[in-house]
């Protein structure tokens, strides 16, 4: 039912790298803070995605120590969804996709959160919970809205998940409500995503999520990947290839060394190539 987007979920740990530095407390927070550094600014695209699984393993390490460290939680939310977009084999995509999942929904409650056991709830308790939710509580929302992208993504197959769809989006738009410019504008990229998921004609709203990709942009143009989702997700599916090259030939023409952007540029410009060699076939 729905395409992956491998760019999308590897972009949110890219996007949410700076948690990645609060992993712990004390004599490891300097290495995290310096390994997290080193991933969102290198260019070896290649030695980056070889590392991720060691990363895995040293934050597993990390929180057999600390269960309930948040920081920790939401880290591991984070890392196991991108890595989910790494992997092919569909049993292990829905396996990284339930960690993150996992992780951050015990997060939530570790937090206290409102959110703490949100998915439990019916639709019109979820929606005021939803509703109740403050600045504050803008963190948590967020990466469970990522990770439950994911797990939709991971189950696309499932129809019991993707009824879950309009809880993720409904989640998401709140945080736009509550903090737009969120890591970078994600928000409005994860909700372009979600809303081009779709055609018009099975539910989905192409036209919004276009307008969520070019607020994206306009918050933080130098994020090259929300083009080429914009391109892949809402271009492809309107049949419209002029947008399309032309979003994807200004990712190519965009410089990608960016302080905390740079590896996630890099593989926008990988994607970028790869679309547009399949744009003649495709259109």
């Amino acid at each position: 039912m729905f395409s992956r987007l491998p760019g999308l979920f590897l972009a949110s740990f890219l996007l949410l790298g700076s948690g990645c530095a609060n992993l712990v407390s004390g004599i490891t927070s300097q290495l995290a803070d310096d390994l997290a550094g080193s991933i969102l600014n290198s260019e070896d695209i290649d030695t980056v995605r070889e590392g991720v699984p060691a990363y895995l393993l040293l934050i597993d390490s990390f929180l057999r120590s600390s269960p309930d460290s948040e920081d920790l939680l939401l880290a591991a939310s984070n890392l196991n969804g991108a890595f989910s977009a790494l992997v092919v084999d569909e049993d292990r995509i829905k396996l990284f996709s339930d960690k993150s999942m996992r992780y951050v929904e015990h997060a939530a409650c570790v937090s206290k959160s409102p959110l703490c056991d949100v998915r439990q709830q019916s639709y019109a308790e979820f929606e005021q919970t939803v509703s109740s939710l403050k600045v504050s509580d803008v963190h948590i929302a967020y990466s469970l809205g990522v990770a439950w992208v994911g797990r939709l993504q991971a189950n696309s197959d499932d129809w019991a998940v993707i009824a879950e769809l309009s809880r993720a989006k409904l989640l998401m738009e709140r945080v736009i409500e509550l903090d737009e410019n969120h890591e970078n504008g994600g928000p409005h990229l994860y909700m372009g995503g979600m809303e081009t998921l779709l055609p018009a004609s099975m539910g989905g709203k192409p036209e919004k999520g276009r307008a969520h990709f070019e607020k994206a942009i306009e918050i933080n143009e130098a994020y090259l990947m929300t083009k080429v989702i914009y391109a892949q997700q809402y271009a492809r599916l309107m049949f419209d290839q002029e947008l399309h090259d032309r979003l994807l030939n200004e990712v190519l023409a965009a410089d990608p060394v960016v302080e905390g952007m740079t590896l996630t540029n890099r593989i926008a410009q990988e994607r970028a190539k790869d679309l547009l060699a399949s744009s003649k076939d495709y259109f």
